[in-house]
């Protein structure tokens, strides 16, 4: 009986040491089994990513080959461009009274130009209308007002920025960065409000948040008078555009100026005789500065 139960229980254990076995050499396989699957996987995903350096390689060879085409191009464009006679035609403190007669003679003419605008929430069509007709809006300063803007930095940067968020809501397009300082970047009047170095500081504060601003190198003389005599602005224009090829020309459009209007044909034709084309004024147009942005940084 003892034997009997000796041997049942040897049975037992054969059994159960048999199932464990298998138990284990399934397991092993099954683990062998995830390890090819793995390494599949893994080659497969090799592949992919080889594949995907070299399609970045081509694309990047690509993208190098397209860059210098395009600088090439620019180069090229750039080079021809400094021959061509290129009037701008700017037009400081408005919208005025003097602005629809002035689109008027624009548009006879068939020439666009850049208005360096203030900030007159009453003339709201005005700026629409500018913007209509393909001109430029660029930026004067919200007041104009050399006590405020010429105080600090600060001042004048929120002026500015107050008048390209007044231009958007009117026009429903985004600020061009493109301004013009009130008396210009050399002037000195800045000084009795900032200190000596405002005008520098700002300078440097403008173009850190990416604005370019312009000054002139043809002067109508319009704003030497209460109200100008017309030829003397037209003689001021065209003498002085002799000497350059690119001529940033600074008119005003203000209500007294009634004879920049009246000057404004004579001016145009006398430009062209020259051979001047015109262009509306943008970051990228050739920089006219009396203190020159690179002079301060």
């Amino acid at each position: 009986m003892s034997t009997k139960k000796s041997n049942k229980t040897l049975k037992i254990v054969q059994v159960a040491l048999f199932a464990i076995l298998i138990f284990c050499i399934s397991n092993i396989a099954i683990a062998e089994s995830k390890v090819i699957k793995v390494k599949s996987e893994n080659k497969n995903l090799s592949k992919q990513i080889n594949e995907i350096k070299n399609t970045n390689q081509k694309l990047n060879e690509e993208n190098q080959k397209l860059q210098s085409s395009i600088d090439e191009k620019k180069s090229s464009y750039e080079e021809k461009m400094k021959d061509v006679k290129i009037a701008y035609l700017t037009f400081d403190d408005g919208p005025s009274k003097n602005t629809l007669d002035i689109l008027k003679t624009l548009k006879e003419y068939n020439v666009k130009a850049t208005f360096f605008v203030n900030g007159h929430e009453e003339l709201t069509p005005l700026y629409k209308k500018i913007a209509e007709e393909g001109h430029a809006l660029a930026n004067h300063t919200y007041s104009h007002n050399y006590k405020t803007i010429y105080s600090s930095v600060n001042n004048f940067e929120n002026d500015i920025k107050k008048l390209d968020k007044f231009l958007t809501q009117i026009t429903g397009k985004e600020p061009t960065h493109v301004f013009r300082f009130p008396g210009g970047s050399n002037n000195t009047v800045s000084r009795k409000y900032g200190g000596k170095t405002i005008m520098k500081d700002i300078i440097k504060e403008m173009d850190k948040e990416g604005y370019v601003y312009f000054d002139w190198n043809v002067d109508s003389t319009d704003a030497s008078a209460f109200r100008q005599n017309k030829d003397k602005i037209v003689s001021s224009v065209i003498n002085q555009s002799k000497h350059t090829n690119k001529a940033v020309v600074l008119m005003h459009d203000l209500n007294p100026k009634t004879t920049t209007v009246q000057a404004l044909p004579e001016i145009i034709n006398g430009l062209k005789a020259q051979g001047f084309v015109f262009d509306v004024m943008s970051k990228n147009s050739p920089q006219t500065q009396f203190v020159k942005v690179n002079n301060v940084k």
